[in-house]
């Protein structure tokens, strides 16, 4: 079983009333509440927060790109992994991913990635998500009925780019190249894992069984979505007959604490600045006519953002989201129990963990974070491993492998 440490680089300081005031925290969200002192110290702690996590023994580090917004301050992820894949070894460096379908010409990912994996000695998951309706549609203009086709077309250059040792040329109907020679080539052959983020799309689930890349479903919207969404994925999986958990993972929020009353008292009202304030999107927004496809409006698999921070929606309380399972709190043991059976059930074997959530400050994210790595991470490691047709085939070559026990191998 593989753990690793995801941080999002939120905006920690946004007004009490903004739910209140404001429309949107993605898009429109007024550039005069952004503070670039503010910013300066939230970079450097998330990335102080990622290294710690990997010394405290995760097996990666992740981090994603977003645009626009407060939800997350990371535009461009290969900025911050490459500051990662300094600053640590061993470790994954998990790129959740580059929005492909922004980039012309694409050959630009595929360029950034190789440097990364060289820089890292081979440690790079290379993610290729959509991107959001946010990021996509409204903060780069792209038509959301031609976001898929882009994207499926960018993929399909940056992979030749890195496997194929001649020189060729790419004539496709949204990049046109004569030369197509990158400097570097990644390290790892005959590329980086493929891992690609969703919300819950029914084509990213076929995309990624057809492909052989990993379904990594990150989501807010509590256990009960997770069944719903991965127990899709599954279904298409076990109809091509691929049974392995290695090809999935699933992201969930944690926080760990000596008994319920302390967690409550000290992560509750940081998980609640999060779905109350980091997920309060405009629903226009969030899910742009032609964004999803109409077998996933069928099949009731909404924007992961369409139930918190609405205009007229409830406050979500710190024990609702808890209720839930949109956060699993408690003591090691309880955090402990809770996660297996996540892992069992969802047939995970990438589970990426949220130690830093909304505004949770430096010091109570480092603390988060060094319990979970030392006191619940280590009893879930064992999971998959009686199982010797299971194997982690979407692991960069360059990264640690630990046995059940924790121990390298």
């Amino acid at each position: 079983m593989k753990l690793e440490m995801f941080h999002l680089a939120p905006y920690r300081g946004l007004p009490d009333d903004f739910r209140e005031k404001y429309r949107s925290v993605w898009v429109d969200v007024p550039s005069h509440l952004f503070d670039p002192e503010k910013a300066h110290e939230y970079y450097n702690q998330t990335l102080d927060e990622l290294v710690y996590a990997a010394e405290m023994g995760y097996d990666g580090i992740c981090v994603n790109e977003h645009h626009q917004n407060a939800y997350g301050l990371m535009p461009s992820p290969n900025l911050m992994a490459a500051a990662m894949a300094r600053q640590t070894k061993d470790v994954a460096i998990i790129v959740m991913g580059n929005s492909i379908a922004l980039y012309d010409p694409p050959i630009r990912v595929a360029e950034e990635m190789a440097m990364l994996d060289c820089i890292s000695g081979g440690r790079l998951v290379a993610g290729l998500p959509v991107g959001t309706s946010m990021d996509t549609t409204f903060a780069y203009g792209v038509n959301p009925s031609i976001i898929r086709e882009k994207h499926a077309e960018a993929e399909e250059l940056i992979l030749r780019a890195w496997t194929e040792d001649e020189i060729f040329s790419f004539d496709g109907k949204y990049t046109q190249l004569r030369y197509v020679n990158i400097w570097p080539k990644p390290m790892q052959k005959p590329h980086p894992p493929v891992w690609v983020p969703g919300a819950g799309s029914i084509e990213t689930w076929q995309q990624t069984v057809d492909k052989g890349f990993l379904y990594a479903y990150l989501s807010y919207s509590g256990f009960k979505r997770g069944q719903k969404v991965m127990g899709g994925f599954w279904k298409n999986a076990h109809a091509a007959g691929v049974d392995n958990p290695y090809q999935a993972g699933f992201l969930q929020l944690v926080c760990v604490g000596d008994s319920e009353q302390e967690v409550a008292d000290k992560y509750g009202p940081h998980i609640e600045y999060f779905f109350n304030k980091m997920l309060h999107v405009y629903a226009g927004f969030a899910d742009a006519p032609g964004y999803r496809t109409i077998e996933t409006i069928k099949a009731g698999l909404m924007a992961q953002t369409s139930s918190f921070g609405r205009p007229g929606a409830e406050v979500a309380s710190f024990e609702q989201l808890k209720e839930q399972g949109n956060v699993i709190a408690g003591t090691p043991k309880q955090v402990t129990e809770q996660l297996e059976y996540v892992i069992k059930d969802l047939h995970i074997g990438h589970l990426m963990i949220l130690n830093q959530v909304g505004s949770m400050p430096h010091e109570l994210a480092l603390e988060n974070i060094k319990r979970t790595a030392t006191e619940v991470v280590p009893n879930l490691r064992h999971i998959w491993n009686d199982n010797p047709e299971y194997t982690d085939d979407w692991w960069p070559s360059g990264a640690l492998v630990r046995d059940g026990a924790g121990a390298a191998v």
